[in-house]
C-alpha cells in the first residue's frame, strides 16, 4: 500500500454544534473530537504525515496533539485556504487524502479503500449512494420530487495525488463544496469508494449523541 499523507482540517468554528468550544474541541465519550480523529489516522499503516490544520486562535491547545508525524497548518479565511495551507505543508509524499475533523468515527476500510483506488485514479473519495426518496420544498410544504438516480451523499477523506490537487485548488476561483468539485473542475477523475453510515459528520447538538451510541458500539458495551 502506498504512503500518503494526511490533511486533517480543524480550523472551522462549528457553531451549529452549539457548546462554548469550537467541536472539535468538544468531548465525544471523554476525549475530544479531534484526538479521536488524529487516532483514526496515526494507526493506519498508510498514512506517513500528518498536517492538522488549526485555526490561529486554537494555537494553545495544539501541544499534546504534535508529534514525530505530526505537524501544524494554521487555517485561512475558508475551509480551502485552509486546505491550501495543509496541502502546502506536507513533506515527502506524493499523494494525500483530505479529511474534516468533524468526521472522528471514520474506519481503517474507508481510509484503505481510498488509497487503494488512488493506485489507479487522480482522485478518490467515499460517498453512499442515496436511497430515501428526493422532495423539493416550501414554506413548510412538499412542492415537488426529485430523482435520486445516481446521487451519492459525499464524505471525506478525500484522496488525490499531492502535485494535481495543488494544481487544482491554485486554478479554482472558490466557493466549492469540497475538494472532489475542486478536482473535478481542473479535469482530475475521481473515483467513488463505499461510504459507511458511521462515517457520520457532526454537525448539530443530537450528532454527538449518535456518535457516542457508534463507539459504545464499537467497544462493546
Amino acid at each position: 500500500m502506498t504512503t500518503a499523507a494526511a490533511v486533517i482540517v480543524a480550523a472551522g468554528r462549528g457553531q451549529r454544534a452549539g457548546g462554548e468550544l469550537p467541536k472539535q474541541w468538544q468531548m465525544l465519550a471523554d476525549t475530544p473530537i479531534l484526538a479521536h480523529t488524529l487516532a483514526a489516522f496515526r494507526v493506519h499503516p498508510g498514512i506517513g504525515q500528518i498536517v492538522l490544520v488549526l485555526h490561529r486562535d486554537d494555537a494553545d491547545r495544539a501541544g499534546p496533539f504534535v508529534d514525530a508525524r505530526t505537524v501544524i497548518a494554521w487555517g485561512g479565511a475558508d475551509r480551502a485556504a485552509s486546505v491550501r495551507s495543509g496541502l502546502e505543508a506536507v513533506q515527502g509524499m506524493d499523494r494525500v487524502l483530505i479529511h474534516d475533523v468533524a468526521r472522528p468515527l471514520v474506519s481503517a476500510q474507508t481510509i484503505s479503500d481510498v488509497l487503494e483506488a488512488l493506485e489507479s485514479h487522480q482522485g478518490a473519495a467515499p460517498a453512499l449512494a442515496v436511497t430515501d426518496a428526493l422532495w423539493t420544498g416550501n414554506n413548510g410544504r412538499v412542492t415537488g420530487t426529485q430523482d435520486r438516480t445516481g446521487l451519492y451523499r459525499a464524505q471525506t477523506p478525500q484522496g488525490f495525488h499531492l502535485g494535481a490537487i495543488r494544481d487544482a485548488h491554485a486554478a479554482h476561483p472558490g466557493g466549492a463544496a469540497d475538494d472532489v468539485e475542486v478536482a473535478r473542475a481542473f479535469g482530475l477523475d475521481v473515483a467513488i469508494v463505499p461510504g459507511d453510515e458511521d462515517n457520520l459528520k457532526i454537525t448539530l447538538p443530537g450528532d454527538f449523541a449518535r456518535a457516542e451510541r457508534i463507539l459504545r458500539g464499537r467497544d462493546g458495551h
